[in-house]
């Protein structure tokens, strides 16, 4: 069983799988040898009546080919753990790449525990399938040739003995497999399941615990536990029969073949030395193919992991400005363009923008309001390249976007989401993400002007006070400064807002009001607001209903037009009040 992708990744790593079958080639020849002077010594003591002083030199060297097949052994193992060390960190940065490439919107889609355990576990799994399962199959498919080298000169019966018996391990272990492999599948994806459904518990057990719903979830992770586990035992009971077989079949052909030998060593027509000889090689000729079968469930667990990684490998990722060539930025200030665009996400049935047209220069601040699911966050992962248009064009300074390579253009971007994202680290270590070689003393004037300096010197730590994953240990109003500080640090000319200041109280929204002040001026600002409160003072106001743009303009223009943004603000007064 050799899957065909895994095999493309072992040839980066072909020469430790070149080294590992010679070295599997010598062992074969020194078993060969072993075997040889085991007889020499066995026939000459028992038959011919040596003493030890007389069979010494032999059972040094045969001292010595035992030393020798061990460390040639142990190197073996050595080169390939190696080859699967090599593949494994090849695979888990390919993958880290492709889940970058694919971005926010795929990793929307996907269960963060289930991409982990692929991370971890998935890329682990192979292990197995490079470092034991394919170097025992190059042993299984060469060792026995060149014993049989050996044999056939010797005695013809023994050798189309061993030739006709060795297919039946073969057959008898792809047999088995193939009634295993879709319960080995099985016992991956529930793995999986169980991974992300724990994670999820672990995200949400502030919701669970407010909705009395925390043992619950104790009950339902207990029934995929237990169906993790029998899934592991249907595996472990096939793997258990699979081994009963082969080592039946491996015992019988070996008894066949002592059983000729017996005979005609009782009718003396084969010498004692030579028939020992054979019958210790026997034992040697099945011992690759065992010990393929003990490997075969390993490198299924491989295949299957391997199926979901190479499923992440490869999805299509969408054309646009990942490519690292393009045309450069030019200048210091960013006008951007929106040109008839149009986008619809995979699967959906209505177009997420239709002919969508603005522009947006330096030092403006424009808005996007409207209804829940109008296109405001596709515009903005459009103006990010996450995703690229369907139709029409988005220019930056009049070049096509798609044009100009992700990493210039990103650094010209600067976001302050909603819901801000902190990594476990230090304060410091969150706010260089803007800028990552930026000075301590960088940090600091970036958090005095986001209004985070105050609360960052009374941590316990100040800024090298470690922070929680997402954040733990920080309010909402702090977390959403420290967001703005990555902002000032990176001193971007074009500036993305997704209502930084929902969620925060009058005290808290007026600092983060003041700081968002300092931050827009001289940029250019886009600010998607869900809170039309938020939206007055804009340069100009673009009103978007069902992907498409009905209305433009300043707050008092808008609501004297008494459109939809009209009816939007009265909406929000009436619920504010």
């Amino acid at each position: 069983m050799i899957d065909r992708r895994l095999w493309r990744e072992a040839r980066t790593v072909r020469r430790f799988l070149l080294l590992t079958a010679v070295l599997g080639a010598v062992v074969g020849l020194v078993a060969v040898f072993q075997a040889l002077y085991l007889a020499r010594v066995v026939n000459g003591v028992f038959l011919e009546g040596q003493n030890l002083a007389q069979v010494r030199p032999w059972l040094l060297v045969l001292l010595g080919l035992i030393l020798l097949r061990a460390v040639l052994s142990w190197v073996n193992e050595i080169t390939a753990h190696r080859a699967a060390a090599e593949i494994k960190e090849k695979l888990r940065r390919e993958l880290l790449h492709r889940l970058l490439d694919l971005g926010p919107l795929h990793a929307r889609g996907e269960r963060t525990g289930e991409l982990v355990n692929l991370l971890v576990e998935g890329v682990d799994a192979l292990e197995d399938y490079f470092a034991r399962y394919l170097p025992q199959l190059f042993l299984a498919a060469l060792i026995p040739v060149l014993i049989l080298a050996f044999v056939f000169p010797l005695d013809s019966t023994t050798a189309l003995i061993l030739l006709f018996t060795a297919p039946l391990i073969p057959l008898f272990m792809i047999l088995i497999g193939k009634w295993s492999e879709n319960l080995t599948q099985r016992q991956w994806e529930t793995l999986s399941r169980l991974s992300a459904h724990f994670l999820d518990v672990l995200q949400g057990l502030t919701t669970l615990k407010l909705f009395g719903r925390s043992k619950a979830q104790v009950e339902v992770m207990a029934r995929i536990s237990n169906r993790f586990r029998e899934t592991t035992l249907g595996v472990l009971r096939i793997a258990f029969l699979s081994a009963l077989m082969l080592e039946f079949m491996a015992t019988i052909s070996t008894a066949l073949v002592a059983v000729a030998l017996g005979l005609r060593l009782v009718y003396d027509r084969i010498p004692f030395e030579q028939a020992f000889f054979l019958l210790l090689l026997a034992p040697e000729f099945y011992l690759p193919l065992r010990m393929l079968g003990s490997q075969f469930h390993a490198g299924m667990n491989g295949v299957s992991a391997a199926n979901r990684i190479f499923e992440v490998l490869e999805t299509p990722v969408s054309s646009g400005p990942e490519k690292e060539e393009g045309t450069s930025l030019p200048g210091t200030e960013v006008r951007v363009s929106f040109r008839d665009v149009r986008y619809l996400y995979p699967e959906a049935e209505k177009p997420a923008l239709q002919g969508v047209s603005f522009e947006l220069g330096p030092g403006e601040q424009v808005a996007l309001v409207g209804p829940s699911g109008a296109g405001k966050s596709t515009v903005t992962h459009l103006l990010l390249g996450f995703v690229q248009p369907e139709q029409g064009v988005i220019q930056v300074n009049g070049i096509p976007l798609n044009q100009i390579p992700a990493s210039e253009w990103r650094q010209q971007v600067a976001l302050v989401p909603q819901n801000p994202h902190l990594f476990f680290g230090t304060v410091a270590d969150n706010i260089l993400l803007g800028r990552p070689g930026a000075s301590p003393d960088e940090v600091e004037e970036a958090a005095r002007l986001s209004g985070a300096h105050e609360f960052i010197r009374e941590l316990p730590q100040g800024y090298q006070t470690p922070v929680g994953e997402q954040g733990a240990r920080l309010s909402g109003g702090q977390v959403q400064r420290l967001a703005i500080a990555r902002a000032f640090l990176k001193n971007a000319p074009l500036l993305i807002l997704d209502e930084p200041t929902a969620g925060l109280d009058p005290a808290g929204e007026q600092v983060i009001r003041q700081a968002l002040d300092r931050l827009m001026q001289g940029r250019a600002t886009l600010l998607i607001a869900h809170r039309l409160s938020t939206v007055r003072r804009a340069s100009r106001i673009l009103v978007l209903d069902q992907g498409c743009l009905v209305e433009s303009g300043g707050h008092e223009e808008l609501m004297k037009a008494r459109g939809l943004y009209y009816r939007l603000v009265k909406t929000f007064q009436g619920v504010a009040s």
